[in-house]
């Protein structure tokens, strides 16, 4: 089973608030649905915000801690976000692909602590049923904060632990984690041996960015991949381009 991330960055222009990268995201559908087509199973994609997602709650000033009880603000991160997740599904219901959207928003919630609680059972029942679940990050209710944001990777990571995955996938606009030469690092498992690279995203990105993608994808069991988008279908044949985190 393979847990897919779509960066934000990847299929949005991220730096103009909600702007779509169409060609980026036709290529990234085209890889998926070859691959389902050449066999693949068990699929589950997962997409970041962009600049739909981020740019609203960089608006509104909430992030995965900071949160908000103004139900215009929630409301106008959760409607980008559902708006940017019809046009991922759009792109992949015209090539067949069986995919069927999962909003955080009504699916989770975090407990006064911070910590993710993400029934994952009725993605479970969709991938048993031929489908293929597509969430995206979102805002989410939060006991004692209102709403925060559930960003992309807390996503990727909590699916990965339950569905027990056996690969994981970030799609990214860099070919890989890269090292202060801009050469791509192939693989890492000691977050300290790279922690002096790995600085914060140049766009507006209240998840944390590549540092704290590293640190999510050490923690799991899985063995992941980051790579860009022309290593997508690569990926999605069984092989670990870019850099590898294990």
């Amino acid at each position: 089973m393979i847990v897919l991330k779509l960066g934000g960055s990847v299929i949005t222009e991220k730096d103009r608030p909600e702007t779509l990268d169409g060609d980026a995201l036709e290529r990234a559908a085209d890889a998926i649905a070859a691959a389902l087509e050449g066999g693949l199973e068990d699929l589950v994609i997962v997409h970041g915000g962009g600049s739909f997602g981020h740019h609203n709650a960089s608006e509104h000033g909430v992030s995965t801690t900071a949160g908000t009880h103004d139900v215009d603000a929630a409301l106008a991160i959760h409607g980008a976000m559902k708006t940017l997740n019809q046009f991922v599904l759009r792109r992949l219901l015209e090539r067949d692909v069986q995919a069927v959207p999962v909003h955080p928003f009504s699916a989770g919630h975090r407990d006064r602590d911070g910590t993710l609680e993400l029934p994952t059972g009725q993605v479970e029942t969709m991938l048993d049923e031929g489908f293929v679940p597509v969430l995206h990050g979102d805002v989410i209710a939060h006991a004692g904060a209102g709403a925060t944001i559930v960003s992309g990777d807390e996503l990727v990571a909590e699916l990965a632990a339950d569905l027990d995955a056996d690969r994981i996938g970030l799609c990214s606009t860099v070919p890989g984690v890269l090292d202060d030469a801009d050469a791509v690092i192939d693989r890492i498992d000691d977050f300290d041996a790279v922690a002096d690279v790995l600085g914060a995203s140049e766009a507006t990105d209240v998840t944390g960015g590549m540092a704290g993608k590293v640190r999510t994808l050490l923690a799991l069991e899985a063995e992941a991949s980051i790579f860009g988008l022309e290593a997508l279908a690569t990926f999605l044949e069984g092989e670990n381009p870019g850099t590898t985190i294990d």
